[in-house]
Parts: structure tokens; C-alpha cells; sequence
């Protein structure tokens, strides 16, 4: 696995601070299925983090983090 850099860890943490605030304000990463709508992606540039909103714990997890170089 190879590390991100310095800036586009900047931006992680900007986008996930953002979806820690207000995680419904990014769209569904699958939005033809209904029951996935906790299952979100937040795609700024060339960076992608796709979370899950736990609501009953109300946290967030991330799922997964794409990079294009």
C-alpha cells in the first residue's frame, strides 16, 4: 500500500471533518440502493473516502480511501 501525500492527507482530514459535521452532506456511494443510504462517498478531486455512518453509535467509519495519482 502506498502512503499518500502530505496534501492529500490535508485534504482527508478537511473532507472527513466535513462528514463528521454534517454526514448525510455528501451523496450515497450507491444511490440506486435504498438500503445503503448510510453507506456514503465524499469526492473531492482526486480523492475519494467512502465511510459508513453508524447512526445509533453516531460515528463515522471509513471504509475505504482512493488516491488517483
Amino acid at each position: 500500500m502506498k502512503e499518500l501525500p502530505d496534501h492529500a492527507r490535508e485534504m482527508l482530514r478537511d473532507v472527513l471533518d466535513i462528514a463528521g459535521r454534517d454526514p448525510w452532506s455528501f451523496p450515497p456511494f450507491n444511490a440506486r440502493d435504498p438500503e445503503g443510504e448510510d453507506v456514503r462517498a465524499a469526492s473531492v478531486g482526486q480523492l475519494t473516502a467512502v465511510y459508513w455512518i453508524n447512526r445509533p453509535a453516531g460515528r463515522l467509519y471509513v471504509v475505504d480511501i482512493v488516491w488517483l495519482d
